[in-house]
């Protein structure tokens, strides 16, 4: 065999050796990004197919409305606490636990007033109520709060409406007795929730737009809400 051939043989491996080090190195790395692209994607239809309510999408970002649907109903169960509690979160023949094929109750969707009793414990010490999360007469949920406000909130905990402070004298059946501190929410998972990321918060916080309106008491109800 010539040299020469000899070489154009070792380089034609040499490349084929290149090109398949590069398939197992690169491939994977862009298989994965489009699983994650399909994944979302699959996310976001499936939230549209199990949100219990009419969405207003005029004006929303669609993909973040789906996604977020796919997050509060599918992973979250927000409205499992922001509703009334088990006897009105489901209608009269939809509640999964009698074996029933599930129909939220769209009366009370997200619409708090679930009521978690005494904290911390029996004795003057407030209770503690899920909040309206539906939006208000601004088109802003939770109580008419910026995407920014929401953002601190699941982040630091921080209870923006004061509904229980800090007691600092007898417990009065409003104060929280430390070492609780009253300047946060106490029931609500949010140290969890504040490793979600920016853009699951914000698709969270679009959902949360599009749901319609339920009217609340005027503050300082944790269910205040004007939808007009």
């Amino acid at each position: 065999m010539a040299l020469h051939q000899f070489v154009k043989i070792i380089g034609s491996g040499t490349t084929l050796a290149v090109v398949a080090i590069g398939m197992l190195v690169v491939s994977p790395r862009g298989q994965a990004s489009g699983d994650n692209v399909n994944d979302e994607a699959a996310e976001i239809k499936r939230g549209f197919e199990i949100a219990p309510v009419p969405l207003n999408l005029e004006g929303k970002n669609r993909a973040l409305v789906g996604l977020g649907s796919y997050i509060v109903n599918a992973q979250g169960d927000c409205n499992g606490c922001h509703s009334a509690g088990p006897a009105t979160e489901f209608l009269p023949d939809g509640n999964p636990y009698f074996g029933q094929r599930t129909k939220i109750n769209p009366a009370t969707y997200l619409g708090g007033g679930r009521d978690f009793g005494p904290f911390p414990g029996p004795g003057p010490f407030p209770h503690i109520i899920s909040r309206n999360l539906t939006p208000d007469k601004t088109g802003r949920p939770e109580g008419g709060h910026t995407f920014q406000e929401f953002v601190q909130i699941i982040r630091t905990g921080i209870d923006m409406d004061h509904l229980h402070p800090t007691c600092t004298g007898a417990p009065d059946g409003n104060c929280l007795p430390p070492p609780f501190d009253g300047e946060l929410l106490q029931v609500m998972p949010w140290p969890t929730y504040r490793n979600m990321t920016t853009h699951d918060l914000r698709a969270i916080y679009e959902y949360l737009r599009a749901v319609p309106c339920i009217e609340g008491p005027p503050a300082p109800s944790p269910l205040h809400n004007d939808c007009e």
